[in-house]
């Protein structure tokens, strides 16, 4: 019975130890390597004083090693925290002091970088991943990784544990600007990876990229779903995600058969103009977060004619909500985001209590076996999201409060109208900037766009978009304004459109939609 994480990279080494578990920029790792080199470092971890329960943080490039110290810190008993290689030492050491990180994992440099940044507390050793740039000089003992995994038959320390155990504390963007911890045990990991092997229909023959960053979770279906099944992750480095020509050879090259990222890197791969059939591999083609632009869900179509689409809807907190499959092209648009994924429970409650039917919207809650243990540390935070069931309080699970805002179709597919905690009041009248949106997106010229709120005097709130055109100089800000006022009432009309070349955006490809709102506030203050 499989009931923590790293079982399943143990029972693909027992089965197949010769199977490729890993490759990324030209190394591969089989299974039987990488659960060596996991039994290595986590003999590692306990000799330097890790004890089950402390955390275990993960803060080296997406690589091979990566995935041996996620796994080695699992099999410690601690749980893994990803942390961001790309995002500036005082974010990363903000949540290293918030969790208590007992051990580090890093490189030479950035582990430097990262201790001169932390005040309140520091890990007690610090396992240290050569990546050429010398040694480090640090306050707390360090261990060589290569020496850690340097015994081909180093053996499992056999640390018990259950499935409610934490497996993963991951940092998400906090509405007050503080990142919050979203705590994960086996089981909903475990959970995830289930949905995903069966959802994809994984066989040991599948290769799955691996685009997303560690700490941004959608990276981890396709990692432990690939072990599931002892088929091949291919992990995609940081140099490679943001070219749209890198994520073309890594497809062709590595023959890739599933592909799941957020949509904006398939943007970035339709930027090279492929022609159609370029990626003959390819058999899934699954995408979450924002939904596509019709035009460019059109050109993808063309470009992958024979593949099947998946639309995922998850959140950190719960994994997997939706999935909508499709071949063809539907007529009506925006693409759905489907229905409940197995063992889920998916329910729209009205603002008057009642729950949604069909051609009726509501927030989205969510039941399900992957939902978050809480926020770390922050009990008042977990309460407004984790609630009881408002429609059976009689059964003993909480329920997931999404805040996000969808219809129910009359087939049982939802489909997502916006953010409850986006909406814009203007005017008097309440707007969903994801209605704003999708009338700009409708427009040709256009690649993008954002659209948010700032203050204004007589309004109280005046919705402003920030657009991206297809090519520069392509749409006017007059003709923004049209696009939207021929589909919306004119209250709907952004009163201010910044026109640029790129929409901001995170590590793990989101739009940055914090700073836009920050950049747009700025402007408005300013006069712009």
């Amino acid at each position: 019975m499989t009931y923590l994480l790293h079982q399943l990279l143990a029972e693909a080494a027992a089965g197949h130890p010769e199977r490729e578990a890993l490759a990324c920029k030209g190394r591969s790792m089989t299974y039987g390597e990488l659960e060596a080199a996991s039994n290595g470092v986590a003999n590692a971890l306990l000799a330097a004083g890790v004890r089950p329960g402390d955390r275990v943080g993960i803060f080296v490039p997406k690589n091979l090693e990566m995935m041996a110290a996620v796994n080695g810190a699992l099999k410690a008993g601690a749980c893994f925290v990803p942390l961001d290689p790309m995002a500036p030492p005082p974010r990363v050491a903000a949540m290293v002091e918030d969790s208590t990180v007992s051990a580090l994992v890093a490189t030479p440099a950035r582990a430097a970088e990262l201790f001169e940044s932390l005040e309140r507390h520091r890990p007690g050793v610090a396992l240290l991943v050569d990546d050429g740039s010398g040694p480090a000089d640090l306050p707390v003992p360090t261990i060589g990784y290569a020496e850690a995994t340097s015994d081909p038959r180093a053996s499992d320390p056999g640390v018990h544990g259950t499935e409610l155990d934490l497996s993963c504390i991951a940092y998400t963007s906090g509405s007050t600007g503080v990142p919050k911890g979203v705590m994960h045990n086996h089981r909903s990991l475990l959970t995830a990876a289930e949905w995903f092997a069966t959802r994809m229909r994984l066989t040991p023959e599948d290769r799955l990229v691996v685009h997303s960053p560690l700490h941004f979770l959608i990276s981890g279906y396709s990692l432990w779903a690939a072990a599931r099944v002892g088929a091949a992750a291919v992990l995609m480095a940081e140099g490679e995600v943001g070219w749209g020509s890198e994520i073309a050879r890594v497809i062709r090259d590595e023959r890739i058969t599933i592909w799941f990222s957020v949509n904006s890197a398939l943007t970035l791969l339709l930027q090279t103009e492929p022609a159609p059939g370029s990626f003959p591999s390819l058999r899934i083609v699954a995408f979450g977060g924002a939904a596509f632009a019709e035009e460019d869900m059109r050109k993808l179509k063309k470009v992958v004619p024979d593949v099947e689409f998946v639309y995922f809807l998850g959140t950190t907190e719960t994994w997997g909500n939706t999935t909508y499959h499709f071949r063809e092209l539907p007529e009506e648009w925006p693409l759905p985001v489907g229905k409940a994924l197995e063992n889920v429970q998916v329910f729209l409650l009205k603002d008057d209590g009642g729950v949604a039917g069909p051609g009726e919207e509501g927030e989205m809650y969510v039941r399900t076996p992957s939902l978050m243990r809480g926020y770390w540390g922050q009990p008042e935070m977990t309460a407004e999201k984790v609630v009881p069931n408002p429609i059976d309080p009689h059964l003993p699970d909480p329920v997931y409060r999404t805040g996000d805002v969808a219809r129910l179709r009359p087939d049982g597919n939802h489909v997502f109208v916006g953010r409850r905690d986006l909406q814009i009041k203007t005017r008097g009248y309440r707007v969903e900037p994801e209605e704003v949106e999708r009338a700009i997106s409708s427009h040709p010229a256009v690649k993008e766009v954002t659209v948010v709120a700032v203050a204004h005097p007589e309004w109280g709130m005046a919705i402003v978009a920030m657009v991206a055109p297809r090519e520069k100089g392509a749409l006017s800000v007059a003709e923004v304004k049209a696009q939207v006022a021929d589909r919306l009432p004119l209250y709907m009309v952004p009163a201010t459109v910044h026109m640029v070349e790129e929409l901001p955006r995170t590590s793990s490809g989101k739009v940055d939609r914090p700073r836009i709102q920050s950049d747009m506030e700025r402007a408005a203050a300013s006069g712009q």
